[in-house]
């Protein structure tokens, strides 16, 4: 067999265990010249285990690896990329503290003639790197701890792009992205160079166009190794969890109008917002939808103040409140599930029970002292609605796969015991079925008469789960959808700030 001929990159048989817990089991994957190659599975499946394998993280037990058919097995990141293997990671490894010209080229930073790094050249290196890869609203000087979530996953994607001659593995890339086509058009350049991309997504529309072909894991094995255009969404579901059906469509019994209100903004206003007004009734999902910057983050930190309000009301169940933080807010009746779950949501070295029964931790303490099994106890019954498995109740966890971590936290702000959820991107990076069981959990806690603030940055989420859809546009409510009527074609239209059907458009907030 030529060289020309042999895979990319070839996985055969890998296996990685973590004391009595198996990871991986005899995992097989080939990935070939110039093909964007997928792969599915849920949260847990041990997608993230192979990821850090190929990318020099961790090593397996068992297995052999081929790069352009040479033995491969990286030591550290640096020696993956050091033979042509970068990775963007879905847990953004950004250091807060660099300059985004210290995170793109570290560690060959510039140097002047006397041989000391030098930060004018590597700023201009860094532009280079950024024009290059048509990134050029972001300064190569500014602090990565000042960008914004979705310029950090930019960031992110860039810097691994820059290092991947051979192979770059992308990990739900698009999870903090409202524009993809950027993403898109630089792996349709990079495989055309003959760059191999393992594309890591649960989003399937994506996969659909990029990708040809598909391995899906479950319990830490590849089951299958399919051809996309053969494979139906069910089909791929079925590989993925064992089982058929799919959750989260929308409710017959939404609440009505005279259904009791239990939030309401009166022209809330603040330094990104320009005076939101809205109601939220007992019993329903309100969706939120927003292109990126459109106000959507400041309004949920607002409510439950971690931004600072200058002007309006917030009223909860008709009395006038105006939290000074999350803990406020909860007395109140407001839990907030935060947009990053790894840097405002876990406490990563305490159990996944310990940070479930956080809030109520006098529930499950005698004496100034935490009982692990009243812990333990506490955290079960939440981590159920959830389907949290209670085998992970004991791991640390930071320990735990994205998707499992999210669960513990959305069973976390059900366990408080308030009635409002403000949920946050909840499924982002997220696989399927970790998203049926957060979609079942939501519609049971609003069927039970609990109301649900929800922002996502999937259309398609919210057109199946909310009783009411507002659409942000120049930091204000800019339209109003309400049951059939919330369907992708008109949210699209309105996210851009042109009205459809009718819709009572504010354009005189965008200046």
């Amino acid at each position: 067999m030529s060289r020309a001929s042999l895979p990319r990159l070839q996985a055969a048989a890998v296996t990685k265990s973590y004391g009595a817990t198996t990871a991986l089991e005899e995992v097989s994957l080939d990935l070939a010249p110039g093909e964007v190659h997928a792969l599915l599975g849920e949260n847990g499946a041990g997608k993230s285990t192979l990821v850090k394998i190929l990318s020099g993280v961790v090593r397996p037990n068992n297995g052999q690896m081929h790069l352009d058919g040479v033995a491969y097995s990286p030591g550290s990141i640096l020696a993956a990329r050091q033979a042509g293997v970068a990775t963007a990671f879905q847990e953004l490894s950004l250091a807060p503290n660099l300059t985004v010209a210290q995170a793109l080229l570290l560690p060959a930073m510039k140097r002047n003639a006397l041989g000391l790094i030098s930060s004018s050249r590597t700023a201009e290196a860094a532009a280079q790197i950024l024009a290059r890869y048509r990134l050029t609203d972001v300064s190569p000087i500014a602090d990565i701890a000042s960008l914004s979530l979705a310029q950090r996953q930019r960031i992110e994607i860039v810097r691994a792009m820059h290092h991947a001659s051979k192979v770059l593995v992308l990990d739900e890339p698009t999870a903090a992205l409202t524009n993809v086509e950027w993403l898109f058009k630089l792996v349709h350049e990079i495989t055309a160079a003959g760059t191999a991309v393992l594309y890591i997504s649960h989003r399937l529309a994506e996969v659909r166009s990029l990708c040809r072909r598909a391995t899906v894991l479950r319990n830490g094995r590849s089951v299958a190794s399919v051809g996309l255009s053969d494979a139906s969404d069910a089909d791929i579901f079925e590989l993925m969890v064992g089982r058929t059906e799919m959750a989260g469509g929308r409710r017959k019994n939404a609440p009505g109008s005279a259904a009791r209100t239990v939030l309401e903004l009166k022209e809330v206003a603040g330094p990104k917002l320009r005076g939101v007004t809205l109601e939220l009734k007992e019993g329903e999902i309100l969706g939120i939808a927003a292109l990126e910057g459109q106000g959507q983050r400041e309004l949920f930190r607002t409510i439950v103040g971690m931004e600072k309000m200058t002007a309006g009301q917030i009223l909860v169940e008709g009395r006038p409140v105006q939290p000074k933080g999350p803990r406020h807010a909860m007395a109140a009746g407001l839990s907030f599930l935060p947009e990053e779950r790894k840097v405002e949501g876990i406490f990563p070295t305490l159990s996944a029970a310990g940070n479930i029964v956080l809030p109520v931790v006098q529930r499950v303490s005698r004496a100034g002292f935490v009982w692990p099994a009243l812990e333990r106890g506490g955290a079960a019954e939440a981590s159920s609605a959830v389907e949290l498995s209670p085998r992970y109740l004991d791991f640390r966890i930071g320990e735990l796969s994205g998707g499992n971590q999210q669960k513990a936290l959305l069973a976390r702000s059900m366990l408080t015991g308030a009635r409002t959820l403000l949920l946050y991107d909840p499924t982002r990076g997220v696989d399927v079925g970790t998203k049926q069981a957060i979609y079942a959990a939501i519609q049971a806690f609003a069927a039970k008469g609990g109301a649900v603030l929800l922002y996502s940055s999937e259309l398609t989420e919210l057109t199946r789960l909310a009783d009411r859809c507002l659409v942000l546009y120049g930091a204000r409510v800019f339209a109003d959808f309400e049951g059939t009527a919330i369907e992708e074609r008109a949210l699209v239209a309105a996210l851009t700030g042109h009205a459809v059907g009718g819709q009572k458009a504010r354009v005189e907030a965008v200046a």
